[in-house]
């Protein structure tokens, strides 16, 4: 009996190679290619505010959430951006009256990977 040439063995492990492959390419370019506008999702809105959130035009390290305070009470929120690879960061409290607008900015640090999501914390 002949010895296998390994013909089919080597077909089998160039195909997982490039399985193995694209998958890490596919892994590594989605963080790195998503940009911030696609990336930041919606945030949930505290009660008693109605909220736009953002990512900067000239910065896409930068966040913000502009909130009206809705209640009949004062309130107080803040920004938190989720920041990929650098630690995530919240924005100053803002404390509103009641029917009073205001924002709150944050900014990730440059060694991440942008602005992945952005919350309005109360």
């Amino acid at each position: 009996m002949k010895p296998s040439t390994g013909t089919s063995s080597t077909l089998f492990r160039n195909a997982a190679r490039a399985t193995a492959a694209f998958g890490l390419a596919a892994a590594l370019a989605a963080p790195l290619g998503a940009t911030a506008a696609t990336a930041a999702a919606p945030a949930a809105t505290p009660p008693g505010f109605s909220c736009h959130t953002g990512v900067h035009n000239n910065d896409e390290y930068t966040g913000f959430a502009l909130c009206t305070n809705n209640s009949g009470s004062t309130q107080t929120f803040w920004v938190h951006l989720v920041c990929g690879w650098a630690p995530d960061v919240d924005g100053e409290h803002v404390t509103l009256a009641p029917g009073g607008t205001g924002q709150s900015t944050a900014h990730c640090g440059r060694i991440g990977t942008g602005i992945g999501e952005i919350h309005v914390r109360p």
